[in-house]
């Protein structure tokens, strides 16, 4: 356990993530994970970590993840391949205070977990490969075999213990490794108490594992594990840097940012440089990789505006950060990665992949990490608020005549000199609720939605309440507005346009001159508000205009184009945000019609990213 996360709470839960990768139930765990992914085709990001597998028994370490396969495929499945066992080291807590030397694999330890080609599944207990684990590898070549392992890079995490040793490798750069006496004196206390041994290769014995006398000669290659005992001292240096991510990112089509902690380990300055690199194609049988996902990273904050600065991180770019020394102000700082929403919103849909990849200004270490987005479809149920702020005027300025009388027409009606619609401000702003549901190609103004568990225990965004579970109708939700008219149906209005930023939505909601509900025109009990000549038996249908009038209410919502500063590039797609104007014509007056606008601005949240809107 790295000494940081002990006292740090961001990453206190990740104890019980760290242990148990060095605990006698990691077999189980690998099996279980094979299981899950086999349920449920996982998102993910591929490398192919190489490794030098020599005569005899090899000590490795594994950098990425293959478990989406068994090792009865990755190995036995190829004649070429001459590995014939594999010992995944596996101590139980109890009992790493008691190995002191490195141990030979023995069938029936408990520190061992083991496959065997062509094995049983009583003879094996190993079934996949899991990650951040040393293995024991024997091979039957006669000379070296270079062994390719395509898997998910993990970023590394580590487990020291200060009464044992310690089987375990380094996230050390791919090519022109340092030797270890390099490689540790950036940790002089470590240095000077560290006993190491190595697996030259052959078969096991006083030559094989041997102790590391000349730390100069012996480099710290990448894949490779040994066994070091450090006495009393802890050591939470596995590189000069830390990154505090938990094997992967995955931003998923909804989830924005995700931040970690960059780490010096070192007593000396020391520089951090990102670079995004392209996934490899996946294996048969996994989900295909669109691209890579455009990613940022908060900068500098602007104090004009108080804007953060979005730095852009492509294949073509790279951001570095030079760290203090370990203790000092500025040492560990906190990365906050996010993914453009903006520059994702007219991709293709799919699953885009990546890698992070950290190295150092000493060019030791190499810590990939996984990284990938879908993007937003915006589908789903929005809900917000229009305020409006502006209404317009009907205001008539009528014509006069040399004595200032006003002038009438032939027909005895007041000549109109002018006519004022111009929009003036409210004394307050006047709020009205919006609901509004995207397919992901259709958008539809609702008047009410219900949301919740139907008999099957399906969640679903529905029109009718009768699809809902009765017995479960106090966990669910009604929204309603009560601006637009209610029918039994409930019915919806479809919008023109497509929910995404600078878009223009229109959509038209008619009132019927006899709606007795809805039409600000008709009061229920007012004897003349029925549209009705009661003069003749039986009452005849009034024609429009003559008690009430129609009214058609043209709504529009244009959306807010994205700043470039961070929070805006992120966070769009969970939000919308615009201004909101409707215009009202009645009908039925003298054979015209009257038109009135308003204006104001509008804000939606996405509140379910349900892409069906179930009907009655």
């Amino acid at each position: 356990m790295p000494s940081w996360a002990g006292s740090d709470s961001v990453f206190e839960h990740r104890r019980v993530d760290f242990i148990p990768m060095r605990t006698k139930f990691l077999p189980a765990l690998a099996a279980l994970t094979l299981l899950l992914g086999s349920l449920r085709p996982a998102a993910a990001q591929w490398q192919t970590q190489s490794i030098l597998v020599k005569p005899g028994w090899t000590a490795i370490y594994l950098h990425v993840d293959p478990s989406y396969t068994t090792l009865d495929a990755l190995i036995g499945g190829n004649p070429g391949n001459p590995i014939s066992e594999v010992w995944l080291w596996v101590p139980t807590v109890s009992t790493l205070q008691y190995v002191t030397s490195p141990q030979a694999p023995l069938a029936g330890s408990s520190q061992w977990a083991t496959w065997v080609r062509g094995g049983t599944n009583t003879a094996s207990s190993l079934g996949s490969l899991i990650p951040n684990a040393a293995y024991l590898i024997h091979s039957l070549a006669a000379t070296n075999y270079t062994w390719t392992v395509k898997g998910k890079p993990t970023a590394p995490n580590y487990t020291w213990t200060t009464t044992g040793i310690n089987l375990l490798g380094f996230p050390i750069v791919s090519s022109s490794p340092p030797a270890f006496d390099s490689f540790l004196s950036l940790v002089p206390a470590f240095q000077s108490v560290a006993d190491i041994y190595q697996y030259p290769g052959g078969e096991l014995g006083p030559l094989n594992p041997v102790q590391v006398f000349a730390p100069h000669g012996v480099p710290v290659t990448r894949g490779q594990a040994f066994w070091i005992r450090s006495s009393s001292y802890f050591n939470n240096y596995f590189g000069p840097f830390q990154v505090g991510v938990d094997r992967g990112v995955d931003f998923g089509d909804s989830t924005s940012r995700n931040s970690f902690h960059l780490r010096n380990t070192t007593p000396f300055p020391v520089t951090i440089q990102l670079r995004l690199m392209p996934s490899e194609a996946p294996p048969a049988g996994q989900a295909p990789i669109v691209g890579v996902p455009p990613l940022v990273v908060r900068g500098a904050l602007v104090v004009s505006n108080l804007t953060y600065i979005a730095s852009s991180l492509t294949p073509s770019t790279s951001l570095s950060w030079t760290l203090p020394p370990q203790g000092q102000s500025g040492s560990d700082i906190v990365l906050l990665l996010g993914v453009d929403r903006v520059a994702f919103a007219n991709s293709a849909p799919g699953v885009y992949a990546g890698i992070l990849k950290f190295t150092d200004s000493y060019n030791y270490t190499e810590v990939d990490v996984r990284v990938s987005a879908q993007p937003a479809a915006y589908a789903g149920l929005w809900v917000g608020s229009a305020a409006v702020t502006q209404v317009g005027n009907y205001l008539k300025t009528y014509q006069r005549n040399a004595s200032n009388g006003l002038v009438q027409n032939p027909n005895g009606a007041y000549v109109v000199a002018s006519l004022q619609t111009n929009l003036g401000p409210t004394a307050a702003s006047f709020p009205l609720r919006l609901i509004l549901h995207n397919t992901g190609t259709q958008v539809k103004l609702l008047q009410r939605a219900f949301y919740g568990s139907d008999v099957y225990s399906n969640i679903l965004v529905t029109t009718s309440e009768s699809r809902l579970d009765p017995a479960r109708l106090g966990n669910a939700r009604r929204i309603s507005a009560v601006q637009f008219p209610w029918t039994p149906n409930n019915d919806t209005w479809a919008f023109v346009g497509q929910l995404q930023p600078g878009a223009t939505l229109t959509a038209d909601v008619p009132l019927a001159y006899t709606d007795q509900a809805d039409n600000p025109f008709l009061h229920t009990f007012h004897p003349d508000h029925d549209n009705l000549d009661r003069t003749v038996t039986p009452p005849r249908q009034l024609a429009q205009g003559l008690e009430s009038y129609g009214l058609s209410r043209h709504i529009t919502l244009t959306l807010n184009t994205v700043g470039a500063d961070f929070d805006s590039l992120t966070q769009f797609g969970q939000t919308f945000q615009g201004a909101y104007s409707e215009t009202m014509q009645l009908a039925g007056i003298g054979g015209a019609t009257r038109t009135f606008n308003v204006t104001g601005a509008f804000a939606l949240n996405r509140i379910s990213p349900i892409a069906v809107l179930t009907g009655p």
